[in-house]
């Protein structure tokens, strides 16, 4: 999908649609025809669902295979070793999984019918999707919640932050690598939070040097040419939240657990 103008005038401005920004735009029909600044009822019902969710936080990044989903992951604790990935419906919305007693997880993956199926999705659809997930599932009370969204900034980062603007989104967490290529899309990532009147928790540098097991020294895979995520947010005053190190141990721990509990599972039956 195409990104969303850096210039982009906004869906309800006079400009949507007609501006020089959208020439090329996906969206520009429709934002020329004035629906995009239609109120859109499901806003205030989201507002009156979020509010037993203490805390909103958007996980972004500009460039794919940083580690985003990883880093939500851990973030929301950990997605645990249970393999009950059935959503249920009940009156009050859809059931998220629950992977522990306080962790729920929602996935467009549950919905589908084989892991292996690709989701081939226009904009419409996935707004749609997007507005469902924070309209009909049930919650209930949680401290926060955390959303891993697509890499880049398209539609759905534009439909995460409308639905969610009048529940109030505490801020965005933003994942780069230290390498120039993905500083350059966080840079444009940062400037559409601010576009868009999202704070900016800060950013994560992610797979940040690597140590290796046996000699014990440090090697940059992903050498920080320009100065890395701290002299980017140095340049742009965004918080830098730390750095996270490449480790074979997250994917290794994570394997070991899962087979080891499916292992104590046959023992014990």
């Amino acid at each position: 999908m195409e990104e969303v103008p850096h210039d982009c005038p906004g869906a309800d401005s006079a400009q949507a649609g007609r501006g020089a920004s959208c020439q090329g735009c996906p969206n520009q029909r429709l934002c020329a025809s004035g629906a995009g600044a239609t109120p859109d009822t499901a806003i205030e019902e989201i507002k009156e669902k979020m509010k037993t969710v203490k805390h909103k936080i958007l996980v972004l990044s500009g460039k794919g295979g940083v580690g985003k989903s990883t880093f939500s992951a851990h973030l929301a604790h950990g997605l645990a070793e249970d393999e009950n990935t059935q959503v249920h419906q009940s009156g009050s919305g859809w059931s998220p999984v629950y992977v522990e007693d306080n962790l729920g997880v929602m996935s467009v993956g549950f919905l589908l019918s084989s892991p292996d199926d690709a989701v081939i999705w226009r904009g419409p659809k996935k707004n749609g999707m997007i507005k469902q997930f924070l309209r009909d599932v049930d919650w209930g009370e949680v401290d926060y919640l955390i959303v891993d969204t697509p890499p880049g900034t398209s539609d759905e980062h534009l439909s995460v932050v409308r639905y969610l603007a009048t529940a109030h989104i505490d801020g965005a967490v933003i994942i780069t690598t230290p390498q120039e290529v993905s500083l350059q899309d966080v840079r444009k990532e940062i400037n559409f939070c601010r576009k868009v009147k999202l704070p900016i928790i800060g950013v994560v540098e992610n797979m940040s040097g690597f140590i290796c097991p046996k000699c014990k020294k440090e090697s940059q895979i992903f050498p920080p040419t320009t100065g890395g995520a701290e002299l980017m947010c140095q340049d742009l005053e965004v918080p830098l939240l730390g750095r996270v190190p490449l480790d074979p141990l997250i994917g290794i721990q994570e394997f070991c657990n899962l087979h080891q509990s499916k292992e104590e599972n046959l023992i014990s039956s």
